[in-house]
């Protein structure tokens, strides 16, 4: 009983702690969709992907041209040919498969390059958001991208442009954050999801 009494209690303080708490929420693509500087690193991140692409892409033809040239001889080699021409062949696939993971393994020159580019950027957001949460006091900040579950959230707690604003952009256009439930074919009624638009 008394500890019933002790759990009811200390739910009722976190309740009247959560009232005086102030939330606000982000909406991370957008702010990111107006700054040009995001824009360009990502499409340098986008060429330079394509350009080491077919560096990789081009590696492995010529391996395999070279082994449908030695299909295509091993009829006429000796042992001794057979083995140098496999052994290059292997060598080729060996350096083919190190630049592919040089260039797009998890520590891989995309990797270095997007943290390069894009990590400035993305503080720079954390920091205005910093700096706009203390400011006016919120508890919390959400990015309505995170997928945190948000249901519904008021324009008004949206500090978005008020980001952009301190990182000295200017605002587009916002795109609303309008909850629809929807009732997927063969469920009842009772069973609604809900998606944002």
């Amino acid at each position: 009983m008394k500890k019933i009494i002790l759990t009811g209690f200390f739910s009722v303080l976190i309740s009247l702690a959560a009232f005086g708490q102030k939330f606000a929420y982000v909406d991370s693509d957008y702010i990111l969709s107006n700054i040009p500087d995001y824009a360009k690193a990502t499409q340098e991140i986008d060429d330079l992907s394509v350009k080491w692409q077919k560096e990789v892409e081009l590696k492995f033809q010529e391996i395999d041209q070279l082994y449908k040239k030695y299909q295509a001889d091993q009829p006429l080699l000796t042992a001794e040919m057979k083995t140098k021409r496999e052994n290059e062949i292997v060598q080729k696939e060996k350096e083919a498969k190190d630049l592919q993971k040089k260039r797009f393994g998890t520590d891989g020159d995309l990797f270095k390059k997007r943290q390069e580019l894009i990590r400035p950027i993305q503080d720079k957001i954390y920091n205005a958001i910093e700096k706009r949460a203390a400011d006016k006091n919120f508890t919390f900040v959400f990015d309505r991208n995170d997928n945190v579950g948000i249901m519904y959230a008021d324009p008004k707690v949206d500090i978005s442009d008020d980001v952009l604003k301190d990182m000295g952009y200017n605002a587009g256009k916002k795109k609303t954050l309008e909850i629809k439930p929807t009732v997927e074919k063969g469920t009842s009624t009772k069973s609604v999801n809900y998606q944002s638009r």
